[in-house]
C-alpha cells in the first residue's frame, strides 16, 4: 500500500517554509488549514512596525494565493474534542493551545499527518501523526 503524499503544514512551518533546508520531510502535496489562515490574518493587524506589517501581509497573501485551506468543519469539530481532551490529559490547558488543537483536529479529520517545526506543541494528541520538521534556527525537537 502506497502512503498518501499529502500532509498538513502547521502555521509555523508555513511561515518558515522558505528557510527550511530538508524538503524530504515536507509533504509532496502540502495543505494548510483555515485556522492557519486565521492566524496569519492577525499578524498584519497587530504589527506595529511598517516593515514587519508588510512582511506579515506578504505571508498572508502568499498563503491565500498558494492554498485552498481545509475548513474547520463538523468532522474537525468532533476531532477537536479528542485533541483538546488529549491536551488536558497531558497536563496542558487546551484553551491555551486552542489554535494547535484546532489545526490538529483538521489533520485528524482529514487523515493527514501534521508537519511542524514545533512537534512538542502537538505531542500526546491521540490519533494525530506528527512529522517533525527541523527548525532552520536549531535542532529538530522531539515528539
Amino acid at each position: 500500500m502506497t502512503q498518501d503524499p499529502s500532509g498538513l503544514l502547521d502555521t509555523n512551518t508555513l511561515i518558515l517554509l522558505p528557510r527550511l533546508t530538508d524538503p524530504a520531510v515536507l509533504p509532496e502535496r502540502p495543505a494548510i488549514s483555515a485556522i492557519t489562515l486565521a492566524e496569519l490574518s492577525v499578524g498584519p493587524l497587530v504589527a506595529t512596525d511598517p516593515a514587519e506589517r508588510a512582511a506579515r501581509l506578504a505571508h498572508l497573501q502568499q498563503a491565500e494565493a498558494d492554498f485552498d485551506p481545509l475548513p474547520f468543519d463538523a468532522d474537525a469539530a468532533r476531532a477537536f474534542g479528542q485533541a483538546a481532551a488529549s491536551l488536558r490529559r497531558s497536563g496542558r490547558k487546551a484553551s491555551a493551545r486552542a489554535y494547535d488543537a484546532m489545526i490538529a483536529a483538521i489533520a485528524i479529520a482529514n487523515g493527514l499527518p501534521l508537519h511542524t517545526c514545533d512537534p512538542d506543541d502537538f505531542a500526546d494528541i491521540d490519533g494525530l501523526t506528527v512529522v517533525a520538521v527541523a527548525h532552520p534556527d536549531g535542532p529538530p525537537e522531539a515528539v
